[in-house]
């Protein structure tokens, strides 16, 4: 049996502007085991990245607040916790990989200095002996004449090379759990491949579990065993990857998977155009009282517009936030 290393429940994080209450993630839970790889898709603005700051006890209070709910890892409440308690988690038993690493990266400090860091904290070694490990990871991630490196500015390095110091960072303490959120952002597809193919590697070798952060589905299928889509802040679909891809049920899930690119139909061409779903992400600071996505689903109906779904049971290991649950004759293949 798997163990249970990370468990969100109820969590609710609300940012106070001068416009109003920002409902950045609304009663959002989901779970992740020892090992297990999980990707939380979704379009940018649905509450992604601010329910993985929220693990890490990073969200800016104020303007932004935990409002409600638990986050349990390995069966220790984090919002318990005070600030030293976090930061004795924080690069130790949990790390990230930041979404930009140019601007992640300390512009006024040596690579080989950041790297060393976590390791001089948290494992109490000397300036020498941190460094000198610091020079291994980053040979470890592929960054060549590692020792010479040490002393280079993130300026000098590429988008690829900058993304492998920030995977050194991050694992260099051997974290049982490590978010990535978006990391191969801004990547030609020849480095997102090779980081992609990097962190595979690393976390088979370390055995840590891993919460995947992207738009990106093709990244999800290649990398995550179950996927939570995010949408307006709340979770609309959480499943398999097997189930998403092959029988997603929320016509959010469906528009985004309608809007990949596949190769070798006829979507791709000089005039053709992928498929889009209509519409924007609704505005935080809206009260919406019925589903988040009825104004933009083709499937909306009264019920949609007057009642918040809530998520339910549609196969094993399979919910979703959807009246068409309940509502069957109205589903139709078309989004």
């Amino acid at each position: 049996m798997k163990t249970r290393l990370l468990e969100i429940e109820d969590l609710s994080v609300h940012f106070h502007t001068p416009e109003g209450v920002a409902r950045a993630v609304d009663g959002v839970g989901f779970h992740l085991d020892a090992g297990e790889t999980v990707g939380l898709v979704g379009e940018s603005g649905c509450g992604k990245s601010v329910t993985s700051l929220s693990i890490l006890g990073l969200v800016s209070a104020p303007p932004g607040r935990i409002e409600s709910g638990e986050i349990k890892f390995a069966g220790q409440n984090l919002l318990d916790l005070d600030a030293e308690g976090l930061r004795k988690i924080r690069g130790n038993q949990i790390s990230m990989i930041f979404q930009e690493p140019m601007t992640s990266l300390n512009p006024v400090l040596p690579i080989g200095r950041q790297v060393a860091e976590p390791l001089m904290l948290h494992r109490r070694l000397g300036k020498n002996d941190a460094l000198k490990e610091a020079a291994r990871w980053l040979d470890h991630v592929k960054i060549p004449a590692a020792e010479k490196r040490l002393d280079s500015y993130p300026h000098e390095l590429s988008g690829g090379m900058r993304q492998r110091v920030m995977i050194a960072m991050a694992m260099v303490c051997g974290p049982k759990l490590l978010i990535a959120d978006e990391p191969t952002t801004a990547l030609d597809v020849t480095i997102q491949a090779q980081i992609l193919s990097l962190m595979i590697r690393l976390k088979q070798e370390l055995d840590m579990a891993l919460l995947l952060i992207t738009h990106d589905l093709g990244v999800v299928a290649q990398m995550a065993a179950r996927v939570v889509v995010m949408y307006a802040g709340q979770i609309v679909e959480k499943a398999s990857v097997a189930d998403i891809f092959d029988r997603p049920f929320h016509p959010y899930t469906r528009g985004l998977l309608k809007s990949m690119p596949r190769i070798g139909t006829q979507q791709i061409g000089p005039k053709k155009r992928l498929n889009e779903i209509p519409g924007i992400v609704p505005v935080l600071t809206q009260i919406i009282t019925g589903c988040k996505f009825a104004d933009r689903c083709p499937h909306a109906f009264e019920t949609c517009r007057k009642s918040q779904p809530q998520l339910v049971t549609i196969g094993t290991g399979h919910r979703a936030r959807c009246w068409l649950h309940d509502y069957p004759e109205r589903r139709t293949n078309d989004i």
